[in-house]
């Protein structure tokens, strides 16, 4: 089974987490084979705001979190000040160095390329924060009009519904596109492979 970490933090954008957590969980319900463990971890274990006020309980926090074979970053308002965060950077960068998949939802891209991870690599975000992941990632060539890139270990998706459909393609990746569109019928999500 692999462990599907979800940073979560104040003002993160609902739907960046939320979507794939959802993808990632529901995966194999139907036939009660549990691929992935998900679950989502805050730098310290006090409830988070999401964007419009949504307030979230971690389930682990950086201290106590398991290894992620598949680390999610998502994106939202948030990631302006973790770009400052020297606590979750170096968390982010531990994290990735054994994960199997990093994936990055919207502007969660921002935090991957502050620590250097996008370097030489393609990589997309939400279309308003283009110009902003260009100048935190010089080194790297960005996609504007990608849904989600795929540089083999590190993905990076556009804004908010696009993470739903770069987990989908994951899982695809992972276990076959029959369980993908499985887990699509199960949702009732109209998921295109793309």
């Amino acid at each position: 089974m692999r462990k599907v970490a979800i940073l979560i933090f104040d003002e993160v954008e609902v739907l960046d987490f939320c979507g794939p957590f959802e993808v990632f969980a529901v995966t194999g319900a139907r036939t009660e084979e549990k691929p992935f463990e998900v679950f989502t971890v805050a730098e310290v274990g006090l409830p988070i705001t999401a964007r419009n006020g949504l307030s979230v309980n971690p389930t682990f926090t950086f201290a106590n979190c398991p290894q992620a074979d598949i680390l999610i970053i998502p994106g939202g308002y948030g990631t302006r000040p973790l770009m400052h965060n020297q606590t979750v950077l170096d968390w982010i960068k531990a994290q990735t160095t054994n994960a199997e998949i990093v994936m990055s939802v919207c502007t969660g891209a921002l935090l991957l390329a502050k620590i250097g991870l996008l370097d030489g690599l393609s990589a997309t975000t939400h279309w308003g924060a283009l110009d902003l992941l260009r100048d935190v990632a010089p080194k790297t060539t960005v996609k504007p009009d990608m849904r989600f890139v795929d540089n083999g270990r590190i993905l990076l998706s556009a804004g908010i519904s696009a993470g739903i459909d770069l987990s989908f393609y994951i899982v695809t990746r992972l276990l076959g596109k029959d369980i993908a569109q499985e887990t699509a019928r199960w949702m009732e999500y109209d998921w295109k492979e793309l």
